[in-house]
């Protein structure tokens, strides 16, 4: 018989989220599943780690799914480092991070966890992928996004993908039928434009709330933005090299001493 695949499930939004409790489910259907996640929310930590104080991890059960679970009191780069060195008896052959509540297009990317995650597996050449429903709301409704992370997912263990690139995929907040379909697109030049809502405590102290909104700077029709926009679940391939190559000419002509 053929072994089935090892697949390492986590996410930001904390163990009891049901994005993670729908993504576990999928994930059941198709490999051995073990999940190491937080135990609480960490949306926004982006690629933070834990080095200033101790780490917890508890084997628990939530369902009478056939999983292995574990909750960590880390964050989700934290989760995929003990899943690969102390947890999984060998190395996973896929990570999959989410289902995030929430968008992770275009800039949101560098501020997420989950995808922090699944950057922090792909580092360890474990082929990754994030998932993310265009829905904040706790009770958002992940049925439509089930099929789409299957056969994603399916498609990436039959493929595989290259050392340094993760998927990062958003599905649209709209039901089944009317997804058009899947488009592989680029990230799309976009940012929050911030503000701080500044207000002072009963003990006369300043303290501040992050506010603003989101701004779409990008006009292109090949983006992740304009593909959900449009009904489409969008893909990104995401490289972990930070480098501007573009660029590398150009800083050496420079009269760098």
């Amino acid at each position: 018989m053929t072994e089935k695949p090892l697949i390492l499930v986590t996410n930001d939004d904390g163990i009891n989220a049901p994005g993670i409790r729908t993504l576990i489910k999928v994930m059941n259907t198709i490999g051995d599943v073990v999940v190491v996640a937080p135990d609480s929310p960490q949306s926004g930590m982006g690629h933070a780690i834990t080095v200033d104080t101790t780490l917890y991890v508890n084997k628990i059960v939530i369902d009478d799914g056939p999983q292995t679970e574990y909750r960590c009191s880390g964050t989700p780069a934290d989760c995929v480092k003990l899943a690969i060195r102390e947890l999984l008896g060998r190395t996973p052959d896929l990570c999959v991070s989410g289902i995030n509540h929430g968008s992770n297009s275009s800039i949101n990317v560098v501020y997420s966890g989950t995808m922090s995650a699944a950057v922090e597996a792909g580092i360890e050449g474990i082929p990754a992928i994030g998932f993310s429903l265009l829905d904040y709301a706790w009770d958002a409704n992940f049925e439509a996004s089930k099929s789409f992370v299957e056969s994603i997912t399916k498609q990436v263990l039959k493929n595989k993908l290259p050392n340094g690139i993760v998927l990062n995929v958003n599905i649209p907040n709209i039901s089944e039928n009317e997804i058009k379909g899947v488009k592989v697109c680029r990230q799309a030049r976009a940012n929050w434009v911030e503000e701080f809502d500044k207000r002072i405590n009963p003990m006369g102290k300043d303290y501040y709330w992050l506010t603003g909104k989101f701004v779409n700077l990008d006009a292109g029709e090949d983006t992740d933005e304009h593909a959900l926009e449009n009904g489409y679940v969008s893909i990104v391939p995401v490289q972990f090299d930070l480098t501007a190559y573009s660029f590398m000419k150009e800083l050496n002509s420079w009269e760098l001493k």
